[in-house]
């Protein structure tokens, strides 16, 4: 259980860990403009746009994968294939913001089928 957790806790905060190549982008703008963010951001092009989306989706993940987990652990049904689950769950959203971070679209959508795939493991799991 103590590895669950810790994906989870890494998946909640992997957008604090997104945002790092985003602020970059934004610093090389001129200057991080801490009053209109938001704006600022949206204006970024290329590898800024791309690192924006990418933050962006890390909160998406938590969306499918906090539900998920916390309904196995709900359920007193971690096994070690939920672990490994987890596991590769959250390396694989690390593979995603490289591939994100470096417009690698097609990995990218394969990386994301491949976590999406790890959370439908978890069902079917929960199901039998």
């Amino acid at each position: 259980m103590f590895v669950i957790i810790v994906c989870m806790a890494i998946v909640v905060f992997m957008p604090m860990f997104a945002k790092i190549p985003l602020a970059v982008m934004m610093q090389r703008e001129g200057k991080f403009d801490n009053r209109y963010p938001r704006q600022q951001q949206n204006r970024l092009e290329g590898l800024g746009a791309r690192a924006k989306a990418a933050h962006d989706n890390c909160f998406e993940a938590i969306c499918m994968f906090a539900p998920t987990v916390l309904l196995v652990l709900a359920m007193d049904s971690h096994t070690v294939y939920t672990v490994q689950l987890c596991i590769a769950f959250v390396l694989l959203r690390f593979v995603y913001l490289l591939c994100y971070w470096c417009d690698w679209h097609f990995a990218r959508s394969a990386v994301w089928v491949l976590a999406v795939a790890t959370l439908i493991a978890h069902y079917v799991l929960l199901l039998k």
